[in-house]
């Protein structure tokens, strides 16, 4: 089920998020964020974008939101995406759902244009992204640095 995130997820979502801080280049961020980091973060974000989480059996196994892309006015109607599973939950088509979710809400909310920023190598996100009609707009060589590894960055761009 599909619903918006409520400040009590904070603790799945951060268990979740920290599996790939952790274990993977996914993320460029490095050290775990604490239950109470994540809660402030959903409530920074989801008081300004649609956030939502997919739960089954009361267990909270995926979330996504839209955030603010850039700082300056002019890209007010611009959001960046971003999306997490839990790693058994892959494949099952939860992303995709989640994400139809996301890009309907961020119509409805008077957006122009989303943005994917998506770590190399990510084939499935790569693949999420373009069966949901997003197109590489970009890449970046080297921008990131995470498990003693030079990362490059694709931005993927959906225009609503």
């Amino acid at each position: 089920m599909i619903r918006k995130v409520l400040p009590e997820d904070a603790k799945n979502i951060a268990d979740i998020y920290n599996t790939y801080i952790e274990h993977t280049t996914i993320t460029f961020e490095t050290s775990p964020v604490s239950e109470e980091e994540m809660r402030n973060r959903i409530r920074q974000i989801s008081s300004h974008y649609p956030y939502f989480v997919y739960e089954t059996d009361g267990e909270v196994v995926g979330y996504c939101y839209a955030h603010q892309w850039k700082e300056k006015e002019a890209y007010s109607n611009t959001a960046e995406t971003t999306i997490y599973l839990k790693n058994d939950q892959c494949g099952k088509g939860i992303g995709h759902k989640l994400m139809d979710t996301l890009i309907n809400a961020c119509k409805e909310a008077g957006m122009h244009a989303l943005i994917a920023c998506i770590t190399v190598p990510n084939e499935a996100s790569v693949k999420l992204h373009e069966a949901l009609g997003f197109r590489q707009v970009s890449r970046f060589y080297e921008v990131g640095y995470k498990f003693g590894r030079r990362l490059d960055i694709y931005d993927f761009e959906r225009i609503l």
